[in-house]
């Protein structure tokens, strides 16, 4: 009997390990120095924990150099570098059309007024984050702005307030 309750025990503990060994830090998946944004169909809208994901078929991609947010202030006197302009262009063949965008919680989500509905499966959005450290065709959506000018927080960790 004190077998199966030790052993009871030790699955729990285990069961109750596993969803946060599957969180992460922003800063450990993807680089605030390199913005991205993003405008193309709505594939899919994943709704679950720990966030839900927009899966997107881009139909026109723009990236430049970041400033690295939360990074030190200018020197007092001194102005702060000019943004650098977007790099438009037509996903290539070699990274396709296909892009996946982190979002907050649904939790979250729900409180900045989304709901699983939001976004329609070809609903065409255009979506501003923060590529991936890997330089796959994932990203940290920061804010998605839709075809009628309706612009909603994402729930970025990166960013506090939208």
């Amino acid at each position: 009997m004190k077998r199966h309750i030790i052993a009871g025990t030790a699955a729990a503990a285990i069961a109750a390990s596993l969803p946060l060994a599957a969180h992460h830090s922003f800063s450990a998946e993807f680089d605030n120095s390199k913005e991205v944004r993003a405008t193309g169909a709505v594939v899919e809208l994943e709704w679950q924990n720990p966030h839900a994901w927009i899966h997107l078929n881009v139909t026109e991609i723009c990236e430049r150099p970041g400033r690295g947010r939360g990074g030190p202030p200018p020197a007092p006197g001194t102005e702060p570098p000019p943004e650098a302009e977007w790099a438009c262009r037509t996903p290539g063949a070699e990274e396709g059309a296909a892009w996946a965008f982190e979002l907050g919680s649904p939790n979250g989500l729900m409180r900045q007024g989304w709901t699983r509905n939001s976004l329609k499966n070809g609903d065409v959005v255009t979506i501003n984050g923060t590529r991936a450290r890997d330089g796959s065709t994932n990203s940290n959506a920061r804010n998605v702005t839709t075809a009628d000018g309706r612009r909603m927080f994402a729930g970025s960790s990166e960013d506090a307030t939208p």
